[in-house]
């Protein structure tokens, strides 16, 4: 029998790494390389980047770094990461959500370089980016370069939506003054936060090919690498930026079920009547059915929970954080002996919903019933502040 050919794949995007490889690896070649990654870093045909570099004609591999998750992207969320070994030359996997959350002296020793290849979701408590924010201070204090590998905003590098962190509730999942929803790409982002990081590292980021600002993630021809356990789907990533908000709540996320961020709700809810109230809001480029679902993780385990499903059907006018908020405010006003919100977070003191909105404000005018419209242009200053900050560091049209 004749052995039928697979099927070509070719993107309307090249990433970073796609890009570098194409001209042969020439800031990768002859150096020890550390490399941060996850099973997201992938070229467009899916080859993980750090099986590529164990080719020691392009470079040597000499240490990976693990984000949160874990260089296999398969521990749970908040937990700590052990540090591990890698493939049959047991390359150290050093762990930067564990024990420590930034490289140490010993971990860089030896290196030429620190590499990184990594898919962001282009939102301000997702904590890579500051995975990274450690590594370029780290690298700048040992005198090595660091080199990004860019990859898509996958939620578009148009829409900036949200308040700027304060500072008083910087965190892991938020170091430094931006705005919910950023909208730049995690090479973008690297120039932003280069310029806080003094003295600066010497930083090269390797640009994508073909990618513009107001692409989502199916218009750029790429295949989906999960870069986190809870976030499988590019639906789930569509939601994530609103939905997230509720792990500051008794409410169940979504998490340990098939449908991450993509459902909501706790046993006390009536999903026909939680559907029907948000479909009345009439929320743009989304639409909600009620759900029932038992999470086999997180809050509520083992626990049937009605609720409601977000599908998006239209992405370029859906606006996820007026959708998250949406979320609470109407569950809080349905059920409001049963709801509550956390009192503190695994990531600080401040109660978690305050750490992922970057502020009290948010929760303060929840409580008081504020409309959400009041809430959203509250914020919008600092959202125009913060586009006219970040013009400097972006890389695509």
């Amino acid at each position: 029998m004749t052995a039928v050919p697979s099927p070509s794949h070719t993107p309307r995007v090249l990433t970073g790494i796609d890009c570098h490889l194409a001209a042969g690896l020439p800031l990768l070649r002859g150096q020890r390389v550390g490399l941060l990654t996850n099973p997201s870093g992938v070229t467009c045909d899916l080859r993980p980047t750090r099986r590529l570099l164990l080719d020691d004609s392009l470079c040597h591999l000499a240490a990976l770094f693990s984000p949160e998750h874990g260089i296999d992207a398969v521990i749970d969320d908040a937990a700590s990461v052990p540090e591990m070994t890698y493939g049959p030359r047991r390359i150290p996997a050093y762990s930067l959500y564990g024990q420590t959350l930034r490289p140490t002296p010993d971990m860089l020793r030896g290196l030429d370089l620190i590499a990184v290849d990594i898919q962001d979701v282009g939102v301000r408590f997702y904590t890579y980016v500051w995975t990274l924010s450690y590594v370029l201070e780290a690298a700048a204090s040992a005198g090595l370069p660091v080199v990004v590998f860019d990859r898509p905003n996958p939620i578009d590098g148009v829409h900036v939506e949200g308040p700027a962190l304060l500072p008083q509730y910087a965190s892991f999942i938020g170091r430094w003054p931006i705005p919910l929803r950023h909208g730049m790409t995690i090479g973008e982002l690297a120039r932003w936060m280069n310029a806080r990081v003094q003295p600066p590292a010497a930083l090269t980021v390797v640009p994508m090919s073909g990618w513009r600002r107001a692409m989502a993630w199916p218009d750029t021809g790429l295949l989906w690498a999960p870069p986190s356990p809870g976030l499988p789907t590019f639906d789930a990533v569509q939601m994530y930026p609103g939905v997230c908000l509720i792990e500051g709540t008794n409410l169940s996320e979504g998490r340990g079920t098939p449908l991450p961020f993509q459902v909501v709700g706790a046993p006390w809810i009536d999903a026909d009547a939680l559907a029907d109230a948000l479909n009345a809001a009439h929320l743009p480029g989304v639409r909600f059915r009620p759900a029932h679902f038992t999470p086999l993780a997180g809050k509520w385990q083992g626990e049937v929970c009605q609720g409601a499903q977000g599908h998006v059907f239209a992405p370029a006018v859906f606006e996820p954080l007026r959708a998250g908020l949406t979320l609470v405010a109407t569950i809080r006003r349905l059920y409001p002996r049963e709801f509550a919100w956390l009192p503190q977070s695994w990531e600080g003191a401040h109660p978690h919903f305050d750490l992922l909105m970057g502020n009290a404000w948010v929760r303060a005018m929840l409580d008081d019933d504020r409309p959400i419209d009041e809430i959203l242009a509250r914020a919008q200053s600092e959202v125009e502040a913060f586009v006219r900050e970040r013009q400097p560091f972006l890389l695509y049209d």
